[in-house]
């Protein structure tokens, strides 16, 4: 599939190893204009999406909606690890394959926010992995690929998982 036609492609990688195997297909497969980059995106959820869980109201009349600091900033340190070394990981794999990327961290929603970036950075491709899940999973945690490959304005490369 190389082609030296595209300016801009967006490789999405979290922490599965079917979003490496993408970045590594994209390396593999793809060229660029000489003017051209490959952007690395990690979409970091949000601390309470990520941990899949709100503080519980203090019991018996006491103030609700409250945030514990501590905990919160422990999550937010977690995830800031976590982070870190999905971005290293996949830039040895591109260190590996003699090719420069830049890299872009945001926080939210990932299927939002990958095609936000996707838009700003007026992409020509975006790639991206799909894990082998389930049809009923899907049916209610939903497909970030799917959902991105219906809502980019540009075309989407999906590479599944086994």
């Amino acid at each position: 599939m190389a082609t030296g036609n595209l300016g801009s492609v967006v490789v999405s990688v979290d922490g599965s190893e079917e979003s490496m195997n993408a970045l590594r297909w994209a390396l593999d497969n793809l060229r660029l204009r000489p003017d051209g980059e490959f952007a690395v995106l990690h979409v970091q959820p949000p601390p309470n999406i990520a941990a899949g869980l709100n503080p519980a109201p203090i019991p018996f009349g006491g103030p609700s909606g409250l945030e514990v600091p501590a905990f919160t900033q422990a999550i937010e340190a977690h995830q800031r690890r976590i982070t870190q070394a999905i971005l290293e990981h996949a830039l040895e794999i591109c260190s590996e394959k003699n090719v420069e990327v830049k890299t872009e961290v945001i926080v939210g929603d990932p299927k939002e926010k990958i095609c936000e970036v996707t838009a700003n950075r007026n992409a020509d491709l975006l790639v991206m992995g799909c894990r082998a899940i389930g049809p009923l999973k899907r049916m209610f945690l939903g497909s970030v690929s799917n959902y991105c490959i219906n809502h980019v304005g540009c075309p989407v490369v999906v590479i599944k998982g086994t």
